[in-house]
Formats: structure tokens, C-alpha cells, sequence
């Protein structure tokens, strides 16, 4: 078979290549910078150029930075962000389903999940740290009413990596996660139930067994977008997380007061961690779909 004659260039290709090389030097330059920064020698600065290539800052990140316990920090925003990553897959799978059928007042509601995106996320993290700061206002009152001296003493608040906490990164990550289910089940041919149906499953066989299968991949894709998202979250963490920091906001912090490039191999930890999920994630996502390819073949 004769191969196709090579196409010439069209005028525009070599500015929007450069356009487009520029783009993404501009987005990953950062990241590659702090990659590279962080395996100065210990005579090493936050800047070029490097004096030395070591692992001296990464031992230094291992046995803590000052007073801040980086493993704990860690530990929450990992444990946080699977938590996240599991309700919005429940979430927006089960949204994602009831949709399929025409809802009193459903477009209202798809509005108001949605609109979370286009706030500003500060002013959403000081509402739900209000709204919580009036729970417990409540609460107190409550303990008082019902004589429960010893409780009302030892109560604080009800802010909270699981309570207020959750809430806010679930603002952020189930619109993503709707978004995606809403366009694979708009997508989807019935005619798979049908069948199922036809063949005496029951609804929750269907389900199990021709459904789940076949959005499987969209299934992983949002778990990997809640748990990113939930991952490196600042500003709807910064007024609504309680008195335990999560890794960003140590992060954050730490940028003020540590001043060797152990702030980069921080930076490089928590970026190689994200890049693991999302790798995961895409090869799960790329078996599901060999293995369904090969089902209906």
C-alpha cells in the first residue's frame, strides 16, 4: 500500500506551535523548576544556579521542618482527599442516575450544585465558617437548655477536617464529578438495559452488570478528579478546615518562614503524589475499556 505523500505546512502551523510551546512552558515551567531547585547540595539556594546535586533537602523534609508535623499533614490531606474522592464518585453517580428521568424542580437543582463553581471560593470557605460558627452557637445553646454542664465544657466547635472541612472541598469537587455523569448518561443507550430487562434481570443486576461496566471509565476519571482537586485545595480549606491544617495550607505557610530549598522537595512530594493518582487512575480507566471492548467483540 503506497504511502501518503507528506502534506506541506500550513502558514499558521509554526506561529501556533510557538504560541502553543510558550503556553505550556509557561504552565509546567514552575513545576519543572521546583523539581530541579529542589536537588540543590546543602550549600544550595532557592535559586540558580544549582551548588551541588543531592538528596540533602529531601533527608532534611524527612526529619521535619521546624515545629510543623509534615507526615500529619500529609497523612490528613491524604486521608481527606480519599474520603472526598469516594463521596463524589457516590454522589454524582447516584445524581447522575436519578437524572435520567425528568425531576420536579431538577433544573433549579442542577443550577444551584453548579453554581459553586462560579463563586469565589474564599467567600464560599467564610460562609460555610459562619454557618458553622451559628451550629454552634446552637449546640451551646442546646447543651445549656438540657443542663449538660460537662459537655458544654468541653465542647469547642463543630469545624473539622470531616465536618466543615468536607463540606468545602465537596463544593468544589462535586460539580466536576455531575458535570462528567450528566454527559456519559446523556450519551447512553438504554437499548443495554432493555435487553437486560428482556433477559429477566432485575434493576439492580442491569445495573451491577451492564451499566456500571460500561461508564466505568468516567466513574474512575471523576474519583481521580475529586481526590486531585481535594488534594491540593487552598482557598476553600483556608477559613472552614478547623484547627488541623491540611498539607496545602502547611504548605502555604511555610513558605514564609522556610527559606532553604526543602520548601521544593515539599513541593516535588506533593506533586509526585498527585501525578501517581492521575496515573492510576488513567491506566484503570484504560484496562476498563480493553475489557470491555473485548466483552462486546
Amino acid at each position: 500500500m503506497a504511502s501518503r505523500p507528506h502534506e506541506p505546512r500550513r502558514p499558521g502551523f509554526w506561529p501556533l506551535a510557538i504560541v502553543f510551546a510558550l503556553f505550556v512552558l509557561f504552565l509546567y515551567g514552575p513545576v519543572i523548576t521546583i523539581f530541579v531547585l529542589s536537588f540543590q547540595g546543602p550549600q544550595g539556594g532557592l535559586t540558580f544556579p544549582l551548588r551541588g546535586l543531592s538528596l540533602h533537602w529531601y533527608a532534611e523534609l524527612w526529619e521535619g521542618l521546624g515545629v510543623v508535623d509534615i507526615g500529619a499533614a500529609l497523612r490528613r490531606s491524604f486521608v481527606l482527599g480519599t474520603v472526598v474522592m469516594l463521596l463524589t464518585v457516590l454522589l454524582s453517580l447516584a445524581a447522575g442516575l436519578a437524572f435520567r428521568k425528568k425531576l420536579a424542580g431538577g433544573d433549579a437543582l442542577f443550577y444551584v450544585t453548579v453554581a459553586s463553581l462560579i463563586m469565589p471560593s474564599i467567600i464560599v470557605s467564610l460562609g460555610i465558617a459562619l454557618q458553622f460558627r451559628l451550629l454552634d452557637v446552637g449546640i451551646k445553646a442546646a447543651l445549656l437548655a438540657l443542663g449538660a454542664e460537662g459537655l458544654l465544657e468541653t465542647y469547642t466547635t463543630s469545624l473539622g477536617l470531616y465536618t466543615s472541612g468536607l463540606g468545602a472541598h465537596l463544593t468544589w469537587t462535586l460539580p466536576f464529578g455531575l458535570l462528567i455523569m450528566f454527559a456519559v448518561f446523556n450519551r447512553f443507550n438504554p437499548a443495554y438495559e432493555e435487553a437486560a430487562r428482556d433477559l429477566g434481570a432485575t434493576p439492580w443486576q442491569s445495573f451491577v452488570h451492564v451499566v456500571l461496566p460500561l461508564i466505568a471509565p468516567s466513574v474512575v476519571g471523576i474519583g481521580m478528579f475529586g481526590f486531585t482537586l481535594s488534594w491540593d485545595e487552598i482557598a476553600r480549606s483556608s477559613q472552614a478546615i478547623g484547627d488541623l491544617n491540611t498539607l496545602p495550607l502547611e504548605l502555604q505557610g511555610l513558605t514564609t518562614t522556610v527559606t532553604t530549598p526543602a520548601i521544593y522537595a515539599l513541593g516535588t512530594l506533593t506533586t509526585l503524589i498527585s501525578l501517581l493518582v492521575i496515573a492510576l487512575a488513567l491506566g484503570t480507566a484504560a484496562v476498563l475499556r480493553r475489557r470491555r471492548a473485548a466483552a462486546t467483540a
